[in-house]
């Protein structure tokens, strides 16, 4: 069996499983972290974001975060936010996603799934994540809709 790709899911993925538009898929994807597709780590940031969320979306984070690893706010992933809000990226109102950001990269995740096209999964913000992180020494990470992860039968 093939290593499971160490995947960041933001709180959209999970508010998403219960969507009409993206729960198909959101679903689909939590099947695969289930089966051992995918290694997801979870964050504090999530954690704080979900205390809000309907008791259902809770209920499915509260079982994906038994199977996932959890990642600490370190000090390095508070500067590379800093650097993606330096960089212009997303403004500071948008502090949070740049973190989510910051937080799949630091814990060297192969990739961070995330519904939210405005502020992480955008052609023209896509590269401008990477370039900040290849510039501070970091990997290049992949930034997807759970739609282009999740494993398909042909």
């Amino acid at each position: 069996m093939t290593e499971p790709i160490q995947v960041y899911a933001d709180s959209s993925v999970y508010g998403g499983a219960f969507d009409d538009e993206f729960a198909t898929v959101s679903q689909e994807f939590f099947e695969q972290v289930r089966s051992g597709r995918f290694r997801l780590i979870v964050s504090a940031v999530i954690a704080d974001e979900m205390q809000d969320a309907p008791k259902h979306v809770l209920a499915l984070f509260d079982e994906m975060r038994r199977l996932a690893a959890d990642v600490e706010v370190t000090p390095d992933a508070i500067e590379l936010r800093q650097a993606y809000l330096a960089a212009g990226i997303v403004g500071d109102k948008w502090r949070t996603d740049a973190l989510h950001v910051a937080l799949a990269t630091v814990s060297q995740c192969s990739v961070i799934v995330s519904w939210n096209f405005k502020h992480i999964v955008h052609f023209e913000k896509i590269p401008l994540y990477n370039g900040v992180n290849l510039a501070r020494g970091y990997h290049v990470i992949a930034i997807h809709t759970p739609q282009e992860v999740i494993a398909r039968e042909d």
